[in-house]
């Protein structure tokens, strides 16, 4: 049975100061890296002999705008069919210069995740062969998952708390 303890290990043998930490969420891992460790850590993930970690679960992007200096975020979710065990590398960026390396060529899945990151949040991802808006209009010159705008106008006076039982 795989454990987060020797993933760790592991990993912190292979790339030391790189990394920034860990933590632990139900189980899960993080790892948290640099944005140039973060590809070649994958790709050593995916062809570790033991990890296998050969499934691009998912790929997020998250936006912290009090995190000053890496305001956009990445996080990669990894999964080892062989040992049934996840893990999530996370990575962080700022939000004047939101570049991060494509990893289509490790995960092709990654392509419609990564296109996703970057209609939303704004990340752009260098490499990627098609890097255009997926699921919003080409014209919006703005991303609406950024933490950028109120959620609601609190001057509308048709959304009475009253009518809806608040």
């Amino acid at each position: 049975m795989l454990s987060n303890q020797e993933i760790a290990d592991d990993l912190l043998a292979q790339y030391g100061d790189k990394i920034a930490g860990f933590e632990e969420h139900h189980e899960i891992m993080s790892v948290f890296t640099t944005v140039e460790t973060a590809k070649p850590m994958i790709a050593y993930l995916y062809n570790h002999p033991t990890f296998k970690f050969q499934y691009l679960t998912d790929l997020a992007g998250i936006h912290y705008p009090d995190n000053t200096g890496g305001e956009l975020s990445v996080v990669y979710h990894l999964h080892s069919w062989t040992h049934n065990h996840r893990i999530m590398i996370r990575i962080f960026v700022p939000i004047e210069a939101p570049d991060v390396p494509t990893i289509i060529d490790l995960h092709k899945s990654a392509n419609w995740m990564e296109r996703e990151a970057y209609d939303f949040f704004g990340l752009n991802f260098v490499g990627h062969p098609n890097l255009i808006r997926i699921l919003n209009i080409e014209e919006m010159d703005y991303f609406p998952m950024r933490k950028e705008y109120p959620l609601e106008d609190a001057t509308r006076q048709d959304k009475i708390d009253a009518l809806f039982g608040r």
